[in-house]
């Protein structure tokens, strides 16, 4: 069967001539605002507050400030100004930590060398599984499973190497 596969999905719908939703609601309140103003006071008082309004209430629905809606921008200022500002910079480096840990005693000839590969147990864990696969397909060598207990042939680090 096939599919029709929606796209333009970050588009909104245009609900009202030209007008998505939130468009039409900021318009309509500014009008609204601008009404009531015109009506309560007199004329020379409420032409700047009707002019400041509407163009408040165009810059929310048609304004967009680096490709984002202006109100996100006038919600991000509002929270700038009303949090705390606590600017923490520390200029020292910080050494870094090595992936592959090896003992400070090298291993005895008889046993064999078990790599820290992290100190994440999931990373162990997979890399136990995937010797105990090689071991259960039959493709391990004799020297990876002594005694039961899973080993590697060579260390991490030599692996990362070859």
């Amino acid at each position: 069967m096939q599919f029709q596969v929606p796209q333009f999905i970050e588009v909104e719908d245009k609900i009202f001539g030209p007008l998505t939703f939130k468009q039409f609601i900021y318009m309509a309140g500014g009008a609204g605002a601008a009404y009531l103003l015109w009506r309560v006071l007199p004329l020379f008082l409420a032409a700047p507050l009707i002019a400041g309004i509407g163009g408040f209430a165009a810059a929310l629905a048609f304004f967009q400030w680096n490709g984002r809606p202006f109100i996100l921008g006038i919600e991000n200022s509002f929270y700038y100004f009303l949090r705390t500002k606590l600017y923490l910079w520390s200029n020292e480096q910080k050494p870094k930590k090595t992936k592959f840990e090896r003992t400070a005693s090298p291993t005895p000839a008889g046993e064999v060398y078990i790599p820290k590969l992290s100190d994440s147990k999931l990373h162990e864990l997979s890399w136990s599984l995937d010797i105990k696969e090689r071991i259960a397909s039959g493709v391990a060598e004799d020297r990876e499973h002594e005694g039961g207990i899973v080993s590697p042939i060579r260390t991490a680090r030599e692996a990362l190497v070859r």
